[in-house]
């Protein structure tokens, strides 16, 4: 990534002849009106903008109240303006139909900006795994880069370990949370998509991104062979092999393969293979209630016969 916000300039006439005041006043935030064409989004944005139902509400509050919060930005080098703050809002303001948003522009380098972007997005009520994941390694580099730059060097404060404490301090997250979510980010994209989905169980997946990207791949095809996800018992024992060096695809299949304890108390059918019992329009709730309905009146039959 390009190092921003780095430029040296000579003070002018009016820099060295102002009162305190009117340098202070003209520091002063303020915020402007800037044409949505002249914001483009921040470089590695780990933050997804999805124009889903939530984004379109916010598009009709938008269109009728303007965007109440402004966001914050940076100039570009490049020409026009870096959003660090403000993602949605900017996406929401465009399918609102509006030309201009409200910005406050500052003037940051690239930890700064990093920081300030990540402590404003974890704010959301809803975050992926993968982006609290990413979101708490850009802050977690930044941090140390900020460090390095004040020369709080290794040897004299354990910058890695000040680093993964200042970053769970500000999440609220701990310590080792914090450090198993930035495991995720060595997971591969189709995993790590799972786990965004709710496919993969979180505990399972951290254990998972210790595998080489190979073996990562080659689980992927023995999570298919067994159409079932891994516990975390499957996934420890995976990593071990990995850590053996035998993660083989069949030995990964035979672990996934596997009946797991909660299966032994319950009985599943595929929907395929009751669906032909039912009308189309039929959820599968609506099955499900209809499938005990019919049981509980076969039961019922079943007592009134032993009676007799």
């Amino acid at each position: 990534m390009q190092r921003k916000g780095a430029n040296i300039s000579l003070k002018g006439y009016d820099d060295i002849f102002s009162t305190d005041q009117s340098r202070a006043e003209a520091q002063q935030e303020r915020v402007q009106e800037i044409p949505l064409s002249e914001l483009h989004p921040f470089e590695g944005h780990p933050f997804r903008v999805v124009d889903d139902e939530e984004m379109m509400k916010t598009a009709e509050s938008v269109r009728d109240f303007g965007v109440l919060t402004p966001a914050i930005v940076r100039p570009d080098p490049d020409g026009g303006y870096e959003i660090v703050s403000g993602h949605r809002r900017h996406r929401a303001s465009e399918l609102a139909g509006k030309e201009t948003m409200p910005a406050i522009v500052r003037d940051l380098d690239d930890d700064a900006a990093i920081i300030l972007m990540v402590d404003a997005n974890l704010q959301r009520e809803t975050i992926l795994p993968s982006e609290r994941a990413f979101a708490y390694k850009m802050k977690l580099d930044a941090i140390k880069h900020q460090g390095e730059r004040t020369d709080l060097t290794s040897a004299q404060l354990g910058q890695k370990s000040w680093a993964v404490n200042q970053v769970a301090e500000q999440s609220g997250d701990s310590r080792v949370q914090v450090q198993r979510y930035i495991r995720l980010t060595e997971l591969i994209p189709e995993l790590l998509d799972m786990v965004d989905t709710g496919q993969i169980k979180f505990n399972p997946a951290v254990e998972l991104s210790y595998l080489a990207s190979e073996e990562q791949q080659d689980f992927l095809s023995a999570m298919d062979y067994a159409q079932a996800a891994p516990s975390l018992s499957q996934a420890q024992r995976i990593k071990k092999l990995a850590q053996e060096g035998e993660c083989t695809l069949d030995a990964m299949c035979e672990i996934m393969n596997e009946i797991k304890k909660g299966e032994l108390d319950r009985v599943t059918f595929k929907t395929d293979s009751l669906r032909k019992y039912f009308p189309k329009s039929y959820t599968n709730k609506q099955m499900e209630d209809k499938i005990i309905q019919l049981l509980e009146q076969w039961q019922k039959k079943r007592e009134k016969s032993m009676e007799r």
